[in-house]
């Protein structure tokens, strides 16, 4: 019995050593992680201190009873004080009276709705009220729960200074992108100048040869009357009037003439058709027709190729639409230019501009029998510089351009993948413009 009783203590004693063992491992497990944890808050804590130091901004913490926890050294010197007369106080004591009402309902809406919010508040300082911007986000646990709020200020002066410049940027922007505008133009006036001093030869030729021919007839005339004033018998008159083939010359003189005042109004359209062409114009609003302005461009753009293609145009005699009529003529000399460049190396080119009226939009389409648009590169084609010419065949800018011009006519220009190359410009009709 004495045996059996001693053996029950010895097992009772080894359950509590055991017990006793187990609760000092789980002891010193904790006490472990416990060190971990507070070697993490303590880098926490050091990083978030050394952000409140050397953040220009100025940075406020509060807690959910609107308490100051936290604040940064720029605080502190924007209001020349030390961090023991801030922190423990309450919030609206760091800004102007008159801006504590719109705090403080920035604050309860947070709170209700965990919303962020900005606010324009004027902070206390020695030299006098500091205007601020100031950012208040809530502060979350990490159950997600309210804790306070992180209040971020810059200076205004600051941010309309910055602003200022960001306009400044933007006019400048502007001016290159108009330069750039110009520039496109005339690149593609001066690919034109060999074709437009061939196009007015012609008809000058014709004119210089047909007054020529009238000179040549006007003296024979002046003979033959200066006989007839010296009182040349009739059968010497009607010799000469053989002699000087008058009857034919008369015939003749209807057509030189006729000839010459051709020629001069087809130099007067050539001419019309340039200034159209070059002329910046007005740069407001009007109402043109666009079938006519995509002939004269597409005109001088063949009478200036090297190697015109075939160009036909179909669809109706005449559309109106709004906008700038030699903004337009840009595009569309640089769409039937890149066609006839697609199709220089196709046997049987062939260009085609399809016009129609769909809606309330005027719809013009520049095809071509050439290779066409690949489809890993119609994303990037409307890019600025973007060309698959070869250096110094293209500044890479035409189609970005026009797809600019089309967007301010609150229209657009797409292209469509092969075979062929398709480019779609669409502008609202006149009269239709905001609708669909």
């Amino acid at each position: 019995m004495r045996q059996d009783t001693r053996e029950l203590t010895d097992e009772a004693w080894r359950s509590v050593l055991q017990t006793v063992d187990e609760t000092y491992r789980e002891l010193v497990a904790y006490q472990e992680r416990l060190e971990r944890q507070n070697q993490e808050l303590t880098a926490a804590n050091r990083l978030i201190e050394s952000v409140l130091a050397s953040v220009g901004d100025i940075m406020i913490i509060v807690g959910r009873d609107n308490v100051v926890q936290e604040v940064s050294r720029s605080l502190l010197a924007l209001k020349n004080c030390e961090k023991s007369e801030i922190v423990g106080r309450g919030l609206s004591e760091i800004f102007e009276a008159s801006d504590r009402p719109p705090l403080a309902a920035a604050l309860r809406n947070m709170k209700a709705m965990g919303d962020s919010s900005g606010l324009e508040l004027a902070v206390r300082s020695p030299s006098g009220p500091q205007p601020y911007d100031i950012d208040i986000s809530p502060l979350l646990t990490a159950r997600r729960k309210f804790s306070g709020a992180v209040l971020i200020g810059r200076p205004l002066g600051e941010l309309r200074q910055a602003y200022a410049e960001l306009e400044r940027s933007h006019e400048q922007l502007k001016e290159a992108q108009i330069q750039l505008v110009r520039n496109e133009k005339l690149a593609s006036l001066g690919r034109l100048l060999a074709g437009v001093a061939h196009e007015l030869n012609n008809p000058i030729s014709f004119v210089y040869a047909s007054v020529h021919a009238l000179e040549k007839y006007v003296s024979q005339f002046e003979t033959y009357f200066r006989h007839v004033q010296d009182g040349a018998p009739r059968e010497e008159l009607v010799a000469l009037r053989g002699e000087l083939k008058l009857e034919r010359n008369l015939a003749n003189l209807s057509t030189a003439i006729r000839g010459a005042r051709e020629g001069s109004e087809r130099v007067r359209d050539i001419v019309s058709d340039l200034r159209r062409l070059a002329a910046d114009g007005p740069t407001e609003m009007a109402e043109f027709d666009l079938v006519e302005t995509t002939r004269v461009a597409a005109g001088w753009v063949e009478r200036g190729a090297r190697r015109a293609a075939p160009l036909s145009f179909s669809g109706p005699p005449r559309i109106l639409v709004r906008g700038v009529s030699g903004h337009i003529q840009q595009v569309v000399m640089n769409l039937v230019q890149n066609a006839f460049d697609a199709v220089k190396e196709v046997e049987s080119p062939d260009v085609r501009i399809v016009f129609s009226a769909q809606g309330a939009k005027a719809v013009l389409l520049v095809e071509d029998n050439g290779p066409g648009v690949a489809e890993e590169a119609l994303a990037a084609v409307f890019d600025p510089f973007y060309s698959t010419k070869p250096v110094g065949e293209g500044t890479g800018l035409g189609l970005s351009i026009s797809a600019k011009i089309a967007q301010e006519h609150n229209g657009r220009l797409t292209v469509e993948p092969g075979p062929g190359g398709r480019f779609r410009l669409e502008l609202p009709l006149a009269g239709k413009e905001g609708q669909e």
